[in-house]
């Protein structure tokens, strides 16, 4: 019989104490808890209280804030009273949740829903948070949709938290008076995370990596973590982003307030912030109340890979607690938070890849402090860490130290890769333990790279002809493509820059190249294309002389790139760095007839000396030498 009942009534009838709704849970039973800042804090509590009424309860739930500890009550009473199934990803590394790891249901979130609407997992009672219904019965799930909504229409029995702090969010997060069957009236304040105020140098610095991957127009997945933080604040200078989100923070907030999303340009669900879950402070809630802009729906929606492809030039964010040299990736439990296990990341993942002109990005601090000194984030191989995101599925990489591409990457060039954004300390190591698993070469050397510091300020884009080209220090990964550039060369511009007409260009001699210190010892590349697939189209060297204070530098431009301006460029920039960095002045060597390379010398502002040693000329200068 369908039913009839004006649903104001049902809802008086539906009231009762959080004691007596407690009381309907049977033992044996299955029992959901609502996720998240959306935990119903009130049933929860007296649930803990009742514990001792009951044997073998299950609890499922996604994230579990510990308001009332479930996990204590496990512990003590060996799983008798209750058992928890926790939907997280991950190992829990950290020593203050590491006893929950038995607790782990390692699923994609994406899953999860259909986990519970198809009965493979039944749920006989749901506890979850609503704001008061609206004039029309409908009561909003406000700041946690994900699985929740999922349970709460699957389940047996449904007991509702109805509190007016809970924001009504707009989208797919409704549910009916008429489909609870209880209601507990408590009003307390929503569980909340302020955003910390302040970011580590290191996840500025990740941060400002990363916005320069992330164009105008882009759709945003982010995770939660500093690094996160520093990132969306480093985009306050890009336009007509948009967010498909597992989660929604205050940051994201900030920068919608500014202007920097209003979601124009998705190119799916346009116009509106999507996701499935805040989690934030209280001005996060009072934003969600009735926004128009904001729509959540459940995590077999936003975590939904396809759905995710949609999107225009989808960037998915996530960190990474340690990456193995071939670029497996574990994510674990974060003792600030807990949230880094969270199992969205491979959904997001490998939907964004798929986007157009879609980024997958993986931060990564490169060391974690422990009571033993630092300790690398970078490994060899993993070992006992769970691997969250497989290899084959990695693209971006980035830490305080660099940003890499690892795919279409051969398990070398991932290694050295890997390496080059490692935290220097332990560079030597890393590279002695691959020369050892067989990843590289056994002749292979880091050189100078070892203790480099990637001199990020010296990045600058130049548009020439209307095509960008990215100037910036050669890094390790681009041995190979510098090789590339030195091959392409015509004989004539071979044998101007290398006196010789020469045919092979080894490793070794690229490594020279590729692996510097950027400070003695300084290449810069011009790259044309996407990051980590670039071709480089010139060269530009400076290498301090031994025994003196003077740098020697040497270019090559590709030749179509020839007559743009490329060489003034460089020796300009070359001669500012060097300058900076105490060198006394530059030399160069070439032939007589190199008219280019006079010129080029004579572009600099100061007295520029001309010598012949045995039929080639010296070019020369000193900076504390200004030209007439």
């Amino acid at each position: 019989m369908p039913n009839t009942e004006y649903w104001a009534d049902t809802y008086l009838e539906k009231a009762v104490t959080a004691e007596k709704a407690i009381s309907k849970i049977r033992s044996g039973q299955r029992v959901f808890i609502g996720s998240g800042c959306g935990e119903p804090q009130i049933l929860t509590k007296t649930l803990v209280e009742k514990t001792n009424n009951f044997s073998g309860l299950e609890i499922v739930r996604l994230l579990g804030m510990e308001t009332a500890s479930l996990t204590a009550i496990a512990d003590r009473t060996k799983d008798t009273n209750l058992n928890i199934r926790s939907i997280y990803l991950g190992s829990t590394k950290v020593q203050s949740i590491a006893k929950q790891r038995r607790f782990i249901t390692p699923m994609n979130m994406s899953d999860v829903p259909m986990l519970f609407t198809t009965r493979k997992l039944p749920l006989h009672v749901a506890l979850v948070q609503v704001s008061p219904p609206d004039d029309f019965g409908w009561m909003s799930l406000g700041v946690s949709v994900d699985v929740t909504l999922a349970a709460a229409r699957s389940a047996d029995f449904v007991i509702a938290q109805v509190n007016p702090f809970m924001p009504r969010v707009m989208g797919q997060s409704f549910i009916h008076v008429n489909d609870v069957n209880l209601i507990v009236e408590h009003e307390e304040a929503l569980l909340a995370i302020p955003p910390s105020a302040v970011s580590s140098p290191a996840a500025i610095q990740i941060g400002q990596h990363i916005a320069k991957l992330i164009e105008d127009g882009s759709t945003l997945q982010i995770g939660l973590d500093a690094a996160s933080q520093a990132t969306v604040q480093a985009l306050s200078d890009k336009n007509d982003l948009g967010v498909h989100s597992q989660f929604l923070t205050d940051d994201i907030m900030h920068l919608y307030a500014t202007g920097n999303i209003n979601n124009k340009k998705k190119g799916l669900n346009d116009g509106k912030m999507v996701a499935s879950m805040a989690i934030g402070s209280h001005n996060l809630y009072e934003f969600l109340n009735d926004n128009p802009a904001v729509d959540f729906h459940p995590s077999d929606y936003v975590n939904d890979p396809f759905v995710i492809s949609q999107h225009n030039k989808m960037i998915s964010m996530n960190v990474a607690s340690t990456m193995d040299l071939t670029g497996q990736v574990s994510t674990t439990a974060s003792a600030a938070t807990r949230y880094a296990g969270v199992s969205g990341i491979p959904d997001f993942v490998r939907g964004a890849r798929r986007s157009r002109g879609g980024k997958s990005i993986l931060m990564l601090f490169s060391t974690t402090e422990t009571p033993d000194g630092l300790r690398s984030n970078i490994v060899p191989q993993l070992n006992d860490e769970v691997t969250v995101v497989p290899r084959g599925d990695v693209h971006y990489v980035i830490s305080e130290y660099g940003a890499v591409n690892l795919f279409g990457k051969s398990i070398q060039e991932r290694t050295i890769a890997m390496i080059s954004i490692a935290h220097p300390d332990f560079r030597d190591e890393l590279f002695q333990a691959a020369k050892d698993k067989g990843y590289i070469g056994s002749e292979r050397t880091l050189g100078e790279a070892s203790k480099a510091v990637y001199p990020v300020n010296l990045e600058e884009t130049l548009i020439i002809n209307g095509e960008k080209i990215f100037i910036r220090p050669s890094k390790p990964v681009d041995e190979r493509r510098i090789q590339e550039h030195y091959y392409s060369l015509p004989k004539e511009d071979v044998l101007t820059r290398f006196f010789c007409q020469k045919t092979i260009f080894g490793r070794t001699e690229m490594e020279s190249r590729s692996h510097v210190d950027y400070v003695n010892d300084l290449t810069l590349v011009a790259v044309v294309g996407e990051f980590g697939f670039g071709k480089v189209v010139a060269v530009a060297e400076s290498m301090k002389i031994t025994g003196s204070n003077i740098s020697e530098v040497a270019f090559s431009v590709s030749e179509e790139y020839q007559g743009k301006g490329l060489g003034t460029f460089f020796i300009k920039k070359l001669a500012a760095v060097a300058r900076e960095n105490g060198i006394s002045g530059l030399t160069a060597y070439t032939f007589p007839s190199n008219k280019a390379m006079i010129a080029l010398f004579k572009t600099l502002p100061y007295k520029v000396k001309t010598v012949y040693e045995d039929g080639d000329l010296v070019l020369s200068c000193k900076f504390n030498e200004l030209a007439d």
